[in-house]
């Protein structure tokens, strides 16, 4: 197997791969030490069966110098589709580390649960099923940033791209029979907008789970998860180095207000007791608590479950089955219990009632919501009658 660590051969290689109507791409990384990933290595492979040519390791640790520019090039190439499977970790990679995302894009894992291979269905699944092939998983959790790699390091690796070919070019022709590759441009969508792979510092404080939503106390959440990632990401340690969730809660709760009420913290660790982070506390904690009322953060109230109509909530999720089912998509890819719900609720603006959705199930359920359709047993299966 060939492993590239110059910008020549990098060159080389994606100018072969330029000629073909796709390429395979996986990347192995670390993440554990710091906030933005550590790309330690990444797997090609474009249609064939010839190793030395059509499937490479690139090494950016051995590599040092080694330029990424001519892959970010392919990765742009509007004539070769980018394939890749649960794609979100690698996108975000490339993206923070070269300001690309690829397209054309694929990912394996969404046109399987499009295909009815259940939702989000693992890689050894699809090479088991589909390659009719085996993965060896001894590698999976080495740390890949340590060099030399193993052979079967590398052999693991490699499998990660060269199985996904017939992968790829299986799920393909299924979408093309069944007319559904729009369904799966809908869905990568997400995937090539870079606002998925940012985390504003401002935001942060929404993925922080609480228990109450009284204003001051969340201007105070607010104010100190914005610390912690802004500092996590200037200085690129995981965000639970600075202090976790659940010190940060403590922390919205006491209101210290000097380096003495931080040490009575039960959850705080030591080193955020004092310096840099100590000071980002304090003054976080201070600019909460002077944050004027019209500028306090809000959440939703929480769901009023009285006004669901559970009846037809529980014809919803009998409904999706029968649709899922018939259509062979995951339940959960068309509609989620929470969208069940607000469609009970009278809500019609959901996710579940847009594009491909629509087509595959919304419509359906505008119709048992309007009357206009009933469901009835057949053998085993559920049946949609029109009463109109």
């Amino acid at each position: 197997m060939k492993t590239i660590t110059t910008t020549d051969e990098l060159a080389a290689y994606c100018a072969h791969a330029a000629k073909f109507a796709y390429v395979t791409v996986d990347t192995e990384f670390l993440r554990e030490r710091t906030y933005y990933a550590k790309l330690c290595l990444i797997q090609l492979a474009v249609a064939g069966d010839d190793l030395e040519e059509d499937a490479v390791l690139v090494d950016p640790i051995e590599g040092s110098d080694m330029s990424l520019e001519p892959l970010y090039d392919l990765f742009r190439n509007p004539d070769v589709v980018k394939v890749f499977h649960a794609a979100r970790q690698d996108l975000e990679i490339f993206y923070v580390e070269g300001g690309v995302i690829p397209a054309p894009l694929f990912d394996t894992q969404v046109a399987a649960m499009v295909c009815n291979f259940g939702e989000q269905v693992g890689y050894e699944t699809l090479v088991r099923k589909i390659a009719k092939s085996s993965v060896d998983k001894s590698s999976r959790f080495t740390d890949w940033s340590r060099r030399p790699l193993s052979d079967a390091q590398k052999n693991y690796a490699l499998a990660d791209v060269t199985h996904l070919r017939v992968i790829y070019e299986y799920l393909s022709k299924r979408l093309n029979s069944t007319k559904r590759v729009p369904w799966v441009e809908e869905e990568m969508a997400v995937l090539r907008a870079p606002e998925t792979y940012v985390v504003e510092p401002a935001q942060a404080w929404k993925r922080v789970k609480v228990r109450t939503n009284a204003p001051k106390f969340l201007a105070i959440v607010r104010e100190l998860a914005q610390f912690r990632e802004s500092y996590a990401q200037t200085r690129n340690v995981p965000r639970s180095r600075v202090f976790k969730d659940d010190a940060l809660l403590e922390l919205a709760s006491t209101k210290p207000k000097d380096i003495k009420d931080l040490g009575k913290s039960r959850l705080l660790l030591r080193e955020a007791r004092k310096g840099d982070i100590a000071e980002g506390i304090l003054a976080s904690i201070s600019a909460g608590l002077s944050c004027p009322p019209d500028e306090m953060p809000k959440v939703a109230p929480p769901r009023d479950k009285s006004t669901i109509n559970a009846a037809l909530a529980d014809l919803l999720r009998v409904l999706l089955k029968a649709k899922a089912e018939e259509v062979g998509v995951a339940q959960k890819l068309i509609a989620t219990a929470s969208d069940l719900d607000d469609i009970a609720m009278g809500e019609r603006d959901g996710l579940s009632m847009t594009g491909w959705r629509r087509e595959a199930f919304g419509e359906d359920a505008l119709r048992l919501c309007g009357g206009e359709v009933a469901l009835t047993a057949d053998g085993d299966k559920v049946k949609i009658i029109n009463l109109s």
